[in-house]
């Protein structure tokens, strides 16, 4: 269990982390969301004992990470994927982990077989591209069999295996009791790893609620209606839709769903080629809630009207 209790960040006159309450439980996957700028990993390095909070505290099972006697066996983090001596192997660099907190060293071997290392694990760290670096942390994140589990954007770099990899990884993970708490800014692949969702902007919880409430909340769902007959359907539908939109030979309904527009498509008797719900998406959810968290914000029709300005 990660719990943040009213925890707070001050830079000088910069609040990053402003009163900060949330607790993650173990057996899910939970994601850490925010617009740039946000606080995330500011919260992750307090969590980890990195920074000190002005105010609160950020507990692991209770306690601060400081607190803790073996860190590692409790608690794997991955923040800097390039947090490694370049000169160092894989393996020389695990091994130094694994003496600094008395874990086995025959561990090394296991966990650079997981993320696929062991070809590699004499070579230097310094030498990895991106998506290795971040395998290699991950590696060092699983050394110690910790019940606790950090990781800021554990995606980086990794190709689409990869990706595929680390999301069932993750779920894995979480299906083995443990509690997984990761941050990503991208949001296609959180809608597909995250049960549960963590939602701050400018330091503030936003929201904290499984991935499909925070969808459902945040966004519409609607209905799209094919049919030869789509001008006698919006007739027979119009009285009781709180909504009708045309797009490209179909219709998109709101308020009704799609039971109710098949009875009346066959009450009617109008042949239907498509009656499919419309799920809304979580960057759409996301950016509902957090359009006033955003601190820079871009209107992206003129900025490509001034980069083709720029290109004439």
């Amino acid at each position: 269990m990660i719990e943040a209790r009213g925890l707070t960040k001050r830079y000088g006159k910069t609040l990053a982390v402003n009163d900060l309450s949330f607790a993650v439980p173990p057996g899910r996957v939970t994601g850490f969301l925010g617009p740039n700028g946000a606080g995330k990993s500011t919260t992750m390095r307090m969590m980890l004992g990195l920074d000190n909070p002005t105010a609160g505290q950020a507990l692991i099972d209770g306690k601060t990470y400081r607190e803790l006697r073996h860190p590692l066996r409790k608690v794997g983090a991955l923040l800097d994927a390039k947090w490694v001596h370049p000169n160092r192997s894989a393996y020389a660099h695990l091994k130094w982990m694994a003496v600094s907190n008395r874990i086995p060293i025959s561990r090394v071997d296991e966990v650079l077989e997981v993320v696929g290392l062991s070809a590699v694990a004499g070579k230097r760290a310094g030498g990895f591209s991106l998506g290795m670096s971040q395998r290699l942390g991950i590696a060092g994140a699983l050394l110690g069999d910790p019940e606790v589990l950090l990781f800021d954007e554990p995606v980086n770099g990794l190709d689409p295996e990869g990706i595929l990899w680390i999301r069932r990884f993750m779920h894995r993970l979480a299906d083995e009791g443990k509690t997984v708490f990761v941050s990503s800014h991208l949001l296609s692949e959180m809608s597909l790893t995250a049960q549960e969702l963590i939602v701050i902007g400018r330091g503030k919880l936003i929201a904290q609620s499984s991935t499909e409430e925070f969808i459902h909340a945040a966004t519409e769902n609607t209905v799209k209606v094919r049919s030869p007959h789509l001008s006698k359907l919006r007739d027979a539908i119009a009285r009781e839709a709180s909504a009708i939109r045309d797009e490209a030979d179909a219709l998109v309904v709101s308020g009704m769903d799609s039971a109710r527009i098949g009875e009346i498509a066959a009450a009617n008797q109008l042949v239907l080629h498509e009656l499919s719900p419309q799920r809304g998406s979580l960057e759409e959810a996301f950016m509902q809630l957090t359009g006033d968290s955003v601190e820079y914000h871009t209107d992206l029709t003129e900025a490509a009207d001034q980069l083709m300005d720029v290109t004439r």
